[in-house]
């Protein structure tokens, strides 16, 4: 065969190819198939949340998307915190997006503040401890997902770490080019409105038996829950900074420090150090010493635990 024939070798159109194979479902199909999966969150996890968090969520079905998971996800901005979640049998990689207001919303209500007095928050990327908080919302939103889809499969969903968009790198797999379908959920706290989404390839999608479950088959609500996201908040790690005031010094004797000069500290005695967290400050400190280790003893607080968390994780 010459280079001219191999030229004039007919090429499958990539839409019509995808069709064939069984990745890429007409419109109408996949409208169908997502409405029921909305049908599914609405349904159940209102009273979850409610039931686990102790305050009204809203939870309504708001449409789909299609395209490919590259262009959905990909250019999605630093307010979006997402999980690569997996369920055996059925898929192995969904990926659940949450806008950052609702899980700040969600952290402000369970320090203990009132949905309605409740601004709406500004979209920004999210905390450690928010993404904490996010992770377990990801599981509960994953275990509705698999009720509705896996019928009586024992296994569980494995919900991935959750990240921010800003954070998220390309798929090595290729999976980055599936079609998809997303299926779009509002959701409100209070005066507060956002979304979450789940996007999972269309080829699994055209081959699930999509059912809304019985509520005798819903998600058991468990009071310690809630405690749960509390113990959750507090037991997340944070990293804490020290400042020591130094002693005045001149423009000219600081340009002109080299290495091994000292600077004294400002006090005498018991020298005062201000801990922080994320900017704000906590502690009022006396620096020390136990054995080899230099320390910093508590001596005053910057307001109360409550204060203190609200500060954390803002």
């Amino acid at each position: 065969m010459d280079g001219q024939t191999l030229s004039q070798t007919p090429t499958f159109d990539p839409i019509v190819l995808a069709r064939l194979t069984g990745q890429l479902g007409d419109k109408a199909t996949i409208s169908k198939l997502c409405a029921s999966l909305g049908a599914a969150f609405a349904e159940f996890l209102p009273d979850l949340f409610e039931g686990e968090l102790g305050f009204e969520v809203a939870v309504s079905y708001a449409g789909f998307e299609v395209g490919r998971f590259d262009e959905l996800v990909g250019g999605l901005g630093g307010a979006m915190a997402l999980s690569d979640c997996s369920l055996r049998d059925w898929c192995d990689r969904f990926t659940i997006i949450c806008d950052s207001p609702f899980i700040i919303t969600l952290v402000e209500n369970m320090l203990g503040a009132v949905s309605d007095a409740v601004e709406e928050p500004q979209p920004r990327p999210l905390s450690r401890i928010e993404l904490d908080v996010a992770a377990m919302i990801f599981d509960r939103i994953s275990n509705v997902l698999k009720m509705a889809v896996s019928g009586s499969n024992g296994y569980e969903p494995n919900v991935g770490l959750a990240y921010n968009a800003e954070e998220r790198k390309a798929a090595e797999d290729g999976t980055d080019e599936a079609h998809v379908g997303v299926v779009n959920m509002a959701v409100g706290i209070g005066p507060v409105l956002s979304t979450f989404s789940v996007v999972v390839p269309q080829h699994v999608l055209l081959k699930s038996k999509i059912t809304v479950p019985q509520a005798a088959n819903a998600p058991k609500t468990r009071k310690e829950w809630s405690d749960q996201l509390g113990e959750q908040v507090r037991r997340s790690k944070v990293t804490l900074e020290a400042r020591i005031r130094l002693e005045s010094q001149t423009l000219d004797t600081v340009s002109r420090l080299q290495a091994g000069d000292i600077i004294p500290f400002k006090e005498a005695g018991d020298v005062r150090v201000d801990v922080s967290a994320n900017g704000q400050k906590l502690y009022v400190c006396e620096f020390g010493r136990s054995g080899a280790r230099y320390t910093v003893r508590v001596k005053d607080t910057y307001g109360s635990e409550e204060d203190l968390l609200q500060h954390i994780i803002g």
